[in-house]
């Protein structure tokens, strides 16, 4: 799951649990994830790009924005 891109679908920030939906090749889909901020920071409004930093099973990941 590290380095798997997706977007947020809901809103991602200190002290909030989001939801993003990362693109999972071995499946062949997108899956949705609870989400947390790997750094913290600004809070990630929905539709922003991330990559996955850290996973923890079964549906959880920490987020940081996609840069470029």
């Amino acid at each position: 799951m590290i380095g798997y891109t997706g977007r947020v679908t809901g809103r991602v920030g200190e002290g909030l649990v989001g939801e993003v939906m990362v693109h999972v090749p071995e499946r062949v889909g997108t899956e949705a994830f609870l989400a947390y901020l790997a750094v913290p920071g600004d809070q990630l409004p929905v539709g922003t790009p991330v990559v996955v930093v850290e996973y923890q099973p079964p549906r959880t990941v920490f987020v940081a924005p996609t840069t470029g």
